[in-house]
């Protein structure tokens, strides 16, 4: 169905935007609504899934604004509405004051569209099959798995029935051109390879992968590579889908989008990145030191160029004062080498399909792999949580990694997330207290993350927190 579509004139702040209005029809995902979900969302009004929808709408739409600042996006485009109309196969949007960068010559870029219809999928779904039901009790741990499972199951990503050949990469999105460089390098390595990629689905490590892996995909004739993207409400205005994204998923929370990493992935690769890649490794690193997953076989390599070293020097010392030895041992640091730190996880992915063929587990996601509670249950980073959290030495590494973990959750919120940048202009910094050692580790590390640039894309970085010892 071609797209109806006309420019009006906006200026805001001084510059000159022609905002688009249009209708758009389905591609992707949600060809077909039942008449409960389209009755939904005609009678949703203003709030609840409405606003929702709107936010993560306007964030897919504005995908490619150099900016990670939340609210000066949404203030740029203010009046952006979006309209839910019924046809005779479901549903058509009708836009408002859209941002002109989706489209091209009247028409929508087809892949924005995807994302766009994408993430009302997941939105209506999650609302109604997840949220809207007593069929998953979101406290119980199990509950929680199988309820990441079906949010991952409607949005196809478990479809792929060949061999295991997913990495998951993680890293920043505020990263220098160097480092960039290095994650398309090993992208295109990991493409040679047959494997796909899965990220965060933003800028930076989370772009220049998917980007290698298509040179890759393309020179060994694979036309059926997966660029898989996962995010979640709070953190894609910051971080909204790049272009290469062609598997797009919501997930409700960063628990829940952090449990769908680690059950999809067949290895793990980390590039350079700030407080939201650390909170990944924390993440990760916690749930294999539960002795239920000592067998576990979960490659995870450390990776960047030689600029990068000491990045993950750090890292490594942070890890060993704080988790142990036993947590050094479960990643390999390659530097400057991005054959060999593909190479080193094709080995990995070759050890999961072994691993998961002779336990009879399923290829496409990790059901094995235990998953304490205390890494599933939403951490919401207020003050009076953030300055809860217990940050002393003789925590077992465990508890000490869920500790970290939500600590530097709170950071990323802080930085980059709209509920958070409030709290701290109404309330100050969040305090994290702990002993002079904790607290100094975390210091040097956070304060090598300001200095290498790694919080914000662009501006002066006020740090959102503040260490009492």
């Amino acid at each position: 169905m071609s797209e109806h579509t006309s420019a009006s004139v906006t200026q805001v702040d001084g510059e000159v935007d022609a905002l688009v209005d249009a209708r758009v029809s389905p591609l992707g995902s949600l060809e077909n609504l039942s008449q409960r979900e389209v009755q939904q969302l005609l009678t949703s009004g203003s709030g609840g899934v409405y606003d929702l929808f709107r936010r993560c709408a306007l964030a897919v739409l504005a995908s490619g604004l150099e900016s990670d600042d939340v609210r000066s996006i949404f203030a740029r485009f203010e009046d952006f509405e979006i309209r839910f109309g019924r046809q005779a196969w479901g549903i058509k949007l009708e836009l408002k004051n859209a941002p002109p960068s989706a489209f091209v010559d009247g028409q929508m870029i087809r892949g924005i569209k995807e994302h766009l219809f994408a993430a009302l999928r997941d939105i209506v779904y999650i609302h109604d099959a997840i949220l809207g039901t007593h069929r998953f009790d979101l406290k119980d741990p199990t509950s929680i798995t199988n309820a990441v499972y079906h949010i991952l199951r409607n949005a196809r990503i478990l479809d792929y029935k060949g061999r295991p050949n997913l990495v998951v990469c993680w890293g920043g999105h505020s990263i220098s051109s160097t480092e960039y460089d290095y994650t398309k390098k090993v992208g295109y390595e990991l493409g040679l390879r047959g494997l796909s990629v899965c990220t965060g689905c933003g800028p930076g490590a989370m772009k220049g992968p998917m980007k290698g892996a298509t040179i890759g995909h393309a020179k060994q004739r694979i036309r059926d590579g997966r660029y898989i993207g996962m995010t979640e409400p709070g953190i894609i205005a910051a971080e909204p889908p790049n272009a290469i994204v062609n598997q797009l998923v919501i997930m409700p929370d960063i628990e829940k989008r952090l449990e769908a990493f680690v059950r999809c992935a067949h290895a793990i690769v980390v590039f350079p990145g700030g407080a939201g890649t650390a909170e990944e490794i924390l993440y990760l690193l916690g749930i294999l030191l539960d002795p239920a997953n000592a067998e576990q076989p979960l490659p995870i390599v450390f990776t960047g160029p030689p600029t990068s070293a000491e990045y993950f020097g750090q890292i490594d010392r942070f890890i060993g004062a704080t988790l142990g030895e036993a947590a050094q041992k479960r990643y390999k640091i390659v530097i400057g080498d991005p054959a060999q730190a593909a190479r080193e996880a094709a080995r990995g992915v070759e050890t999961v399909r072994e691993f998961r063929r002779a336990k009879s587990d399923a290829y496409s996601f990790n059901w094995l792999l235990k998953i304490p509670g205390d890494f599933q249950q939403p951490f919401e980073p207020n003050h009076e949580a953030m300055a809860r959290l217990q940050l002393h030495r003789d925590l077992d590494p465990h508890l000490m990694a869920v500790n970290l973990r939500r600590a530097f959750s709170g950071i990323v919120a802080g930085n980059v997330k709209e509920h958070g940048i409030q709290a701290i202009e109404q309330h100050g910094p969040f305090e994290l207290r702990g002993d002079k050692a904790i607290m100094g580790l975390l210091d040097d590390l956070l304060s090598a993350f300001v200095a290498q640039r790694r919080m914000k894309l662009a501006g002066e970085y006020r740090p959102c927190y503040r260490l009492v010892a």
